[in-house]
């Protein structure tokens, strides 16, 4: 895209941050829409809740991009705090797709996230876009997340579903969770170590973003992960091998369960996603490999 004005939500967020920073660097104007009356130019006040989003900041958007929602393992799964995860990320979508709407002339593109969480438990089989959902409770927030930008695709926006993976950053995220453990030499297997994780460095997933924004061609879904997936035990050789320390740690499934309750269920399943559309596109992987994503995290 050339020079453009793209608005943000979840700026504060890992790939948020990361995303603005490469947007400024590259001369784009980033407006924020962030939870408190705008105190600056480049902030836009939204309340997800109340659906409330002040319509006037995105005048002249090229471009929206939508991050914003609850961490999925940041607190235990009890039944107050899966609504979290569900209202935050199905309201505040829909309350930005019905503004996107609302717009006398409004952006190209709303380049909203999602999960790989969509395909459920692969098991060891591989998918793709053209999968369909899986079962339990992140596929159907999943689901549900996707279905409410409808009102922007109605309204002839074109609408591409992020459908993240695990970012590979030491930061935050899951991995960032992981470095202190493999530093400190108590890194090890989840389980049994044989689930896939899909995984994508953090580098590789704002150049995905990036080049989402800039290619006509895709919307829908459009999984944003690394073209090599590995399993549990794979990854946790490749943290030993880079960090250089011993990974004699075990995580067993039981106690797994008793820690981290329903949420366990989705650290040990397996999810062995391809980037198809992404790889169909023409985007290249700086980073492909598990121990190359590990390298440029801790550059």
């Amino acid at each position: 895209m050339p020079h453009s004005r793209i608005a943000v939500t979840g700026s504060t967020g890992l790939i948020g941050a990361a995303l603005v920073r490469s947007l400024r660097a590259d001369g784009h104007e980033v407006v924020r829409l962030v939870r408190h009356p705008a105190r600056s130019g480049d902030e836009v006040e939204w309340d997800p809740r109340r659906g409330y989003v002040d319509v006037a900041g995105l005048v002249g958007c090229d471009a929206v991009v939508h991050l914003a929602g609850a961490g999925v393992g940041d607190h235990r799964w009890t039944d107050a705090y899966k609504r979290e995860i569900r209202d935050s990320r199905v309201l505040g979508t829909g309350a930005i797709a019905e503004a996107v709407a609302s717009l006398d002339v409004p952006p190209k593109v709303l380049l909203s996230g999602s999960a790989i969480g969509f395909y459920g438990d692969t098991g060891d089989r591989a998918v793709d876009e053209g999968a369909p959902p899986g079962d339990g409770f992140l596929p159907s927030v999943c689901v549900e997340w996707e279905e409410a930008t409808a009102a922007a695709e109605e309204a002839g926006v074109r609408t591409v579903h992020a459908r993240t993976g695990l970012v590979v950053a030491r930061e935050g995220g899951a991995w960032g969770r992981l470095f202190p453990l493999f530093r400190a030499g108590l890194g090890g297997r989840l389980g049994d170590g044989r689930q896939y994780w899909s995984f994508i460095a953090l580098h590789d997933h704002i150049a995905a973003l990036r080049h989402v924004l800039d290619t006509p061609e895709l919307s829908g879904p459009v999984n944003l992960t690394g073209p090599d997936p590995v399993t549990n035990g794979e990854v946790t050789a490749a943290m030993g091998r880079v960090l250089r320390r011993p990974t004699l740690f075990t995580a067993p499934a039981p106690a797994l369960r008793i820690a981290l309750g329903e949420f366990s269920e989705d650290v040990l399943g397996s999810q062995r996603v391809l980037p198809g559309r992404l790889l169909d596109s023409g985007f290249a992987f700086a980073f492909p490999g598990i121990d190359a994503a590990i390298r440029a995290a801790l550059r």
